[in-house]
């Protein structure tokens, strides 16, 4: 480093980035680095701010190897790595707690030895789970094994959310993000992560009692409890879970008793270094109609959202599907139906069942034909919008070419042509704007669309061969 260049927190961070970029995947880059910001630079000690004491751990855990390298490459060998985390989650603390990196003294909660073997719907206490007149000792965990991590495919649209709840699993309770809490719109998987915590606690950890239950559930056998007087079994019986998992916590908006009971079995599990699961439809910040108090609490240790999935996430998850059920499905409807359906997860896999119905019951080959008339009864055609994604897949595919390529840089003249395919097509079938387009075709400005749209028009009228791309993408990607 010369003596002579200024250097600031922002330049010595950009230049860690850049190392830090060269030795990891794109994804892991996006989701672990670029939320960090730079803030301090002062004798060799750069202070950088991440979101979450969350990001503190992993990073520690999984990339302090490669922050050290980073960091020692930009200031020498003295230099030392300060983290500032603005926490949420101190009992009312919003002080920004500050540790320094590479440390060895990361706090860690202690499980007490809480975790014995108990006796539950015998003498004692009652088991609200106990089928009437079977006599059960340990608590039913109530998990969907089908819904296990294995099944759960990754993409940008929950790969936080994921990470977090496999962070959980592998260490429960022992984790500053606890409680945990997924929300996100219907059928983007909420549940199935939380069942997926539930079954790696259980897989890693079979003496520890783990708990699925749904918010409604939950409620429903509160309200028995106190129509039989036995409040206490039932309190009781939730303090002795060392997972809880409670799903649709929204559900308890406007619930006052309801509320203030789980309250009680919050504090107590948290207190005790239990962990708490939940999932819910929208954020803290949107939950109407629940207690102050309560809200506090579920921002006490990291809320992760789920997001719609891309394109490619989507045909990820439809070959899934396919895979664990043994069925096989042309590569191009796979991709029609990933594209055609923008509402949630569980649509898609009624489209899939749906699709299948109709080649088994009517002697069908499952065809693109077939799933077109499957798919315009399926989905109102108002709620369908060709994708710009999709666009460039179908024409890398007809090209055979990495869609990488038609983003990329290159003047190649086949490269260039199918670039200005995709924003001809972009253009004429969907509603994006032409800067949209642009940014998404290789962060392309608006003229650059413009003059692809004419060179494609000019090249069609001029040119034979050309022409017949044209046509045969146009016929590729317009619905029948």
């Amino acid at each position: 480093m010369e003596g002579s260049i200024e250097r600031t927190a922002k330049t010595v961070w950009e230049g860690c980035l850049s190392y830090i970029k060269d030795n990891i995947n794109e994804q892991s880059y996006k989701t672990w680095f670029l939320p960090i910001q730079p803030l301090k630079l002062q004798d060799n000690v750069l202070s950088i701010q991440v979101p979450s004491k969350f990001f503190y751990e992993w990073l520690e855990e999984h990339y302090i190897r490669l922050l050290k390298s980073a960091i020692t490459r930009e200031l020498g060998a003295q230099a030392k790595l300060v983290y500032s985390i603005i926490m949420e989650n101190n009992y009312g603390n919003n002080t920004p707690s500050t540790i320094k990196l590479p440390s060895n003294q990361r706090g860690k909660i202690e499980n007490p030895k809480l975790n014995l073997p108990v006796e539950i719907g015998g003498a004692g206490i009652r088991n609200p789970f106990i089928i009437p007149g079977l006599r059960k000792v340990n608590v039913e965990s109530q998990l969907n094994p089908n819904y296990s991590f294995d099944n759960y495919v990754e993409g940008d649209c929950n790969r936080l959310a994921r990470s977090a709840g496999f962070a959980v699993a592998g260490k429960p309770g022992g984790t500053s993000f606890n409680p945990l809490l997924i929300y996100g719109g219907v059928g983007l998987g909420k549940s199935h992560l939380a069942h997926a915590i539930g079954i790696e606690v259980k897989d890693r950890y079979p003496e520890k009692t783990v708990l699925y239950v749904t918010a409604d559930k939950f409620q429903a056998q509160f309200i028995d409890s106190v129509r039989n007087n036995t409040k206490n079994d039932f309190v009781h019986f939730y303090q002795m879970i060392d997972v809880l998992i409670i799903d649709d916590v929204h559900s308890f908006a406007g619930k006052e008793k309801t509320q203030d009971v789980f309250f009680e079995v919050f504090n107590h599990l948290h207190q005790n270094g239990k962990q708490i699961v939940l999932t819910s439809d929208r954020a803290p910040v949107d939950l109407q109609g629940v207690e102050q108090r309560l809200l506090s609490r579920f921002k006490w240790g990291l809320s992760a959202d789920l997001q719609f999935p891309d394109l490619e996430t989507r045909i990820a998850i439809i070959h899934k599907k396919l895979y664990n059920d043994g069925v096989d499905m042309p590569e191009e409807v796979i991709e029609y139906l990933a594209y055609s359906i923008n509402t949630n997860i569980r649509d898609i896999e009624g489209a899939i069942i749906s699709l299948l119905a109709q080649s088994s019951l009517n002697r069908k080959k499952i065809t693109l034909d077939l799933a077109r008339q499957m798919i315009n009864k399926f989905v109102k055609n108002t709620t369908r919008e060709i994708s710009i994604d999709y666009i460039q897949k179908v024409v890398c595919d007809y090209f055979d070419m990495q869609v990488d390529m038609l983003k990329s840089k290159t003047r190649k003249r086949e490269i260039v042509q199918a670039r200005q395919l995709a924003m001809y097509f972009a253009k004429q079938l969907t509603k994006s704007s032409l800067a949209s387009i642009g940014a998404q075709c290789g962060n392309k400005d608006h003229a650059t669309v413009l003059h692809a749209v004419r060179t494609v028009n000019n090249l069609t009228e001029t040119d034979k061969r050309f022409r017949l791309y044209v046509d045969d993408l146009r016929k590729k990607l317009t619905l029948s």
